[in-house]
């Protein structure tokens, strides 16, 4: 043995007794034979953390590598697709190896006793905004590893090495998959197939183009429509990279050259036959097995100890965006069970996510983020059961599974505007039927953050000044989530730590009137002059055929039909705005109450192929700012009250602040030292700068700064 495994081993064994010695740990050696099945871990690196906000914190990072089997015979592994396909070792186990990263406090009396399991966005962890509080701040241990497992491995991602599918007699597995490339620069003959923005990580299963079949868009609209579309014969184009060489160039099953090359005016939309599926599902069990594994175990198979062995009590796993759309698929396919029955997470908040997604599809692209033709809407999007008529699904809900198991987490759903415009939410908070709203488990509460852009804006932004949002028609949408979320989470982790009831949930319904139509009228949003309007900026649920393999209640399976047809859409629904055009049903941000203009949870796309579509595939939000005085907004035929008849002054515009930041704090949406910053940032903030205050200003701040 290395002398480095020695030392290893040795320190292993110190820690193990060490914590057994207070009572930490119970070495059994059956323990960890009935329990997940992550069999090995090492640690490769071990790193104090540096975290500017809390510099006080003794902590530290051990990133790694956990191995894993998975019993393709075991019940809570049978919803895996394609799992018995995949390469057995000698015990008969399918393998993988997960990159994990756990952060823990490095005197074990400061732990919390909570693991805080944070779901990786595309392999990294989501940047959080301005003043985010992490959980090492509360004692909390934090683990990430990987799950999406068609990313390349790299230094610093957080990624998974899956098996990849055979049949039986070791032929390839093949199948349809689609492509979409729009927005080509001038004279580009080659383009990475992928669809849209993310690659497509799967070979074709012939470089025969006969086999392929691509059509030319000159227009298509977000519901489906084409304009003329024109075939492209299979003799002029080819699975090839014509960079160094002239069509047909160099072959490469990953690359598409065409012999007249690519029109920057047009998208070329390409079905065909690839191969070599990677198991993708087995990410969803490997994150339930690391987490168990980090949460139960005291030690893996070869005795190497699990470095918060005694430490864990309970967890909570977050996901945003998509990973928290993975988190709601590993939910409605049962995954919060461990392979020995165990509860995996006691928490659970999927955050701004209004989807599913493909992560146990065949060909499955989980980077999607919800496009035409993504899958993503098929599976079950409600919490308690319901019959879904308009698509012919037999009554079910997300919590099916864990519910079979007793397994079921406490859940906080938190989401903000563009969730409504661009995602599914209005489904599943009213089903596809829209006719009342869906009644919510006690185990669930919904907190809706109204008028933010996908995620909020990293920074709440009190300047009155517009600043680009790169690509779209309106200015970039300032108002943020992260205050809002300090609070919640740290309301998920008392209810789940000690039980305390959570503020009542709050969200946009049909029964108050504040859930409607996905129109201008229906709305309310005002009349402003140069602006465009939501109208048409709200996508709906696309019911898609994807054949009949694949399972759509639980988004398992296989899709044989690219490019899907569209059976029907089902028409989404918006918040109600006010005269001032912003929403008036959930958690206000400060900046939202405190208004500096209008703050939507849409925008348009200035140019290109998707020009006048919902900009940044409807992840986008936008700002129109209030004019300054009444007479400049007049001028503009701006019907909103200006800054100065808002506020008078920027006094009167630190006195709204402070009115909304303790409101929010006494409602337990705001932390304490939240409302500090946000106060601190509206007193130096350019409000109403260089305006000369008239009377009726002053009036304005008196009245503001005296309640």
């Amino acid at each position: 043995m290395p002398k480095s495994s020695r030392a290893r081993g040795c320190r292993a064994f110190h820690v193990v007794a060490a914590l057994a010695a207070f009572g930490l740990v119970t070495i059994n050696a059956g323990l960890h034979e009935a329990a997940a099945k992550v069999v090995r871990i090492a640690v490769d690196q071990t790193t104090p953390l540096k975290d500017a906000s809390e510099p006080s914190t003794p902590y530290e990072t051990l990133r790694g590598h956990a191995f894993g089997e998975l019993d393709p015979g075991d019940p809570a592994n049978a919803l895996i697709t394609d799992l018995k396909l995949a390469p057995r070792n000698a015990r008969g186990q399918v393998e993988y190896v997960a990159v994990f990263e756990l952060t823990k406090p490095v005197d074990a009396a400061r732990s919390s006793g909570l693991l805080w399991y944070d779901l990786v966005n595309r392999g990294t962890q989501v940047e959080l905004g301005e003043g985010a509080v992490r959980p090492w701040a509360y004692g909390h241990v934090h683990l990430v590893s990987g799950w999406q497992g068609d990313l390349v491995q790299g230094p610093k991602n957080v990624a998974i090495q899956v098996p990849v599918a055979r049949q039986p007699d070791g032929s390839p597995v093949t199948g349809m998959v689609l492509a979409r490339l729009a927005d080509s620069k001038p004279g580009t003959t080659t383009r990475p197939l992928a669809f849209l923005a993310n690659a497509i990580p799967y070979d074709a299963a012939s470089l025969d183009t006969a086999r392929a079949h691509l059509v030319a868009k000159s227009s298509e609209t977000r519901a489906g429509v084409d304009g003329p579309t024109r075939e492209i014969a299979p003799g002029d184009l080819t699975f090839a990279d014509c960079g160094a060489k002239p069509f047909p160039g160099e072959p490469n099953p990953r690359m598409l050259c065409l012999r007249e090359g690519f029109d920057p005016a047009l998208l070329y939309q390409l079905s065909y036959e690839a191969k070599d599926p990677k198991v993708l599902g087995v990410g969803l069990a490997a994150m339930r097995d690391v987490a168990s594994f980090f949460r139960y175990e005291a030690t893996d198979r070869d005795g190497n100890p699990n470095p918060v062995a005694g430490l864990v009590t309970k967890a909570i796993a977050q996901g945003i965006s998509q990973s928290g759309n993975a988190l709601k698929t590993f939910l409605v396919q049962g995954f919060n069970a461990d392979e020995a029955g165990r509860v995996v997470f006691d928490g659970a908040n999927p955050h701004i996510a209004g989807r599913l997604t493909s992560v146990n599809v065949r060909f499955g692209l989980p980077s999607g983020s919800g496009t035409l033709y993504e899958p993503g809407g098929e599976g079950v999007l409600w919490w308690t059961r319901y019959r879904d008529v308009a698509r012919g699904r037999p009554e079910a809900s997300l919590l099916d599974r864990c519910m079979q198991s007793r397994t079921c987490p406490k859940i906080f759903e938190t989401f903000g505007a563009t969730e409504f415009n661009a995602r599914l939410m209005s489904v599943a908070l009213t089903g596809t039927d829209g006719h009342a709203d869906l009644p919510l488990p006690d185990n669930v509460r919904r907190y809706y953050m109204p008028g933010t852009t996908h995620g909020g804006d990293l920074r709440a932004d009190f300047s009155a000044k517009p600043i680009a949002a790169p690509g779209c028609v309106l200015a970039r949408n300032p108002n943020p989530e992260t205050d809002t979320m300090n609070a919640l989470q740290r309301a998920l982790a008392a209810w789940v730590m000690a039980g305390t009831e959570p503020p009542a949930s709050v969200y946009p319904r049909l029964a108050d009137g504040t859930l409607v139509p996905a129109t201008k009228d229906a709305m309310g949003f005002p009349d402003l002059p140069g602006r465009p309007t939501p109208n048409g900026m709200a996508v709906g649920l696309m019911d898609y055929d994807f054949g009949p393999d694949l399972d759509e209640n639980s988004f398992a399976g296989v899709i044989t039909k690219q490019p899907p047809g569209i059976r029907q859409t089902i028409p989404a629904m918006m918040p109600r705005v006010n005269g001032d055009g912003n929403e008036v049903a959930g958690i206000g941000s400060v900046l939202h109450q405190a208004a500096l203009g209008t703050y939507t949870g849409w925008n348009v796309t200035a140019a290109g192929f998707f020009k006048g579509q919902p900009c940044g595939g409807g992840l986008t939000g936008g700002f129109i700012p209030f004019g300054a005085t009444r007479a400049a907004r007049e001028a503009a035929g701006d019907p909103r009250p200006s800054l100065a008849e808002r506020y008078g002054t920027k006094a009167g515009y630190v006195c709204a602040v402070r009115a909304a930041a303790t409101r929010e704090v006494e409602r337990g949406f705001l932390l304490a030292r939240d409302a500090d910053r946000l106060l601190s940032h509206a007193r130096g903030s350019d409000v109403l700068a260089g305006v000369e205050p008239a009377p009726e200003d002053e009036a304005v701040t008196a009245r503001l700064c005296a309640r």
